[in-house]
């Protein structure tokens, strides 16, 4: 391959046969007058022996000052090339074009073979439109209800949601005093540890990130970005999108990740934010980094993460679950992120906040994505707890009608997961593909919307063992692409296990497998057996079964709190942050 490139670039070669002793390789340098000598080994055993052999000969013989030796094939590295006396060494994963530039000593063309990229949109072509008709009928007034409701009522969010809107507005017309003064008034509806930050006060647990830092930031975007050469993940399909999670609580350490995640292809990133900060009145201010799980969301934090990221990566900034929903979109769109995630019943069974208050929240957060133009997947996260995927896509369902009422564009999550329910039932017993299928296949056979599996694809079938953990996301992941979704999310080899900030290297671990299980497939893909599309079945009944209750109960909150979308023994409990804090909206 790389003579016949060679030649096809003007180059005289010449191929000598295979298993050639190396004093014959030396008499035939002599005798060619060659300039470089290329050698192929693909065997491991021996090698830097063999290698050395044909150098030592070749010294011996005179020529090895006048050619240039190279080595390349599955057992070399670049080290192994230096110490036996060879120019260089190509190991797996080399260009061609890589070899050609070498030998005609110049920078390698990183257009050639260079992977094109745009940004989709994952809800273009969808209608959103009901194909169960007996589901749009049940659905449709218990969405009018929730947006009638919260229409009529407000609480310290909404109204900090709106001010972080007037003060991006103010701020980009240079009314400085206008400014000012939204700040104050925001400042007084946050808690008082939040609020010492816009005093340029210490914050707990963060520290700032200096001008020096961010300086030395940018100049290192700037080197990386010059290199270019992205790898492409997918292979003869243009969907899933694959998305990669970031949050490592500093965001210097996030681009790197998305660097990484960018140069192995993949196309869009995660925001994750810290649990804690969920839990506080208000958004923290300044340019910050601590030591927890999670990258803290402000406005410094959330322009400096994308000044990082290349054009084309679509970019996820999660609103979902806590005290800040409403406000976490604004400063999303603000800051130009495509995507956010917002679902009142999971943040309010599964993740601690007040279903009154996180229901109001999430319609003005529904409101505010409509505003920036913001999709947003509506995620099922309430499994992990326990809850059975009827009732999570119930609630999914509600929200993504909600959604409609108001003009906004949900994509729908189910998980492809082992869940606590799935163990129990039996669902996975034999494999872990009909009933994710059927999770596809029921929300599909529901509404025409853009799917979107989470979060991440397998993670709860991930171990210790990083080959392991890889080996089942690349397996999820190709069973998504054989269903036909729009996009799934992916988590590190050693997400689950790092005991702190994941590792580069496992980063590059689930890309690659996600990337090979995609070239394995192509085309082709994995076959559900019956089995799903009963399962299927049974789900588009249980869902039809929860919606009439809670259409029945009169109350999306009420439901929420009396455990129609998720019970105390499924472990789902009605979360207490900001509880009492919602109040009727002056009118």
């Amino acid at each position: 391959m790389i003579r016949r490139a060679l030649v096809e670039r003007g180059h005289e070669t010449t191929l000598l046969q295979p298993d050639l002793p190396p004093e014959e390789i030396v008499q035939a340098i002599s005798s060619s007058g060659c300039e470089y000598v290329l050698v192929g080994r693909t065997l491991g055993y021996g090698v830097a022996d063999v290698l050395a052999r044909l150098a030592d000969l070749a010294d011996a013989a005179g020529v090895r000052s006048k050619v240039k030796m190279v080595v390349g094939g599955m057992a070399v590295r670049p080290e192994i090339a230096a110490e036996t006396g060879f120019d260089a060494g190509f190991g797996p994963g080399t260009s061609i074009e890589e070899v050609i530039a070498y030998v005609e000593g110049r920078p390698v063309e990183t257009s050639v073979g260079s992977v094109t990229r745009s940004k989709p949109d994952l809800t273009s072509g969808y209608t959103y439109s009901f194909k169960n008709r007996e589901i749009e009928d049940t659905i449709r007034p218990v969405a009018d209800e929730v947006v009638a409701w919260a229409t009529t009522m407000t609480s310290p969010a909404v109204e900090r949601a709106r001010l972080r809107r007037r003060m991006a507005e103010a701020s980009r017309s240079g009314d400085a005093g206008g400014t000012a003064s939204l700040i104050k008034s925001y400042v007084a509806l946050c808690d008082a540890g939040i609020a010492q930050s816009y005093d340029g006060g210490a914050v707990a647990k963060t520290r700032p990130i200096t001008a020096e830092e961010r300086d030395a930031l940018a100049r290192r975007v700037a080197q990386v970005s010059a290199q270019g050469g992205w790898k492409t993940i997918r292979h003869g399909k243009e969907r899933p999108v694959v998305f990669i999670q970031y949050g490592t609580g500093c965001p210097i350490m996030d681009i790197t990740h998305i660097q990484v995640g960018e140069s192995w292809g993949a196309d869009g990133v995660v925001h994750f934010d810290p649990s804690w900060a969920a839990r506080k009145e208000g958004m923290l201010h300044g340019f910050l980094t601590h030591q927890e799980d999670g990258s803290l969301i402000t406005e410094g934090n959330l322009n400096l993460i994308k000044s990082g990221m290349t054009p084309y990566t679509l970019w996820q900034v999660r609103a979902h679950r806590g005290l800040n929903t409403p406000e976490t979109v604004v400063l999303a769109g603000e800051a130009g992120a495509d995507l956010t995630k917002i679902n009142m019943v999971y943040g309010s069974l599964g993740a601690g906040t007040d279903p009154e208050r996180l229901t109001v929240d999430g319609v003005e957060a529904i409101r505010q994505a409509v505003h920036y133009g913001l999709p947003f997947d509506v995620v099922t996260n309430e499994e992990l707890c326990g809850v059975p995927a009827h009732k999570a896509f119930a609630g999914m369902l509600i929200v993504a009608s909600i959604a409609r009422r108001l003009g906004g564009r949900p994509i729908l999550q189910p998980l492809f997961c082992y869940s606590p329910q799935v163990m129990i039932e039996g669902q996975m017993k034999d494999n872990y593909v009909d009933f994710n299928a059927a999770k596809v296949m029921a929300l599909r056979s529901i509404i025409d919307a853009p799917v979107w599996p989470g979060a991440p694809v397998g993670f709860l079938t991930h171990t210790e063992d990083r080959v392991q953990s890889s080996m089942t996301t690349a397996l999820h992941a190709c069973m998504a692409s054989s269903m036909g979704v729009d996009a799934i999310s992916i988590a590190s080899s050693d997400e689950a296990y790092s005991g702190g900030p994941i590792s580069a290297a496992a980063r590059v671990d689930t890309l690659r497998a996600v990337r090979e299980g995609f070239r394995f497939f192509g085309q082709a893909g994995v076959q559900p057996t019956p089995m799903a599309a009963e399962w299927a079945s049974q789900l588009v009944e249980g869902i039809h079964d929860v919606l009439k209750k809670v259409r029945d109960r009169g109350s999306f909150v009420g439901a929420l709190y009396d455990g129609l979308l998720g019970t105390r023994e499924d472990g789902a409990y009605p979360g207490r942050s900001g509880r009492g804090t919602v109040r009727k909206a002056n009118t």
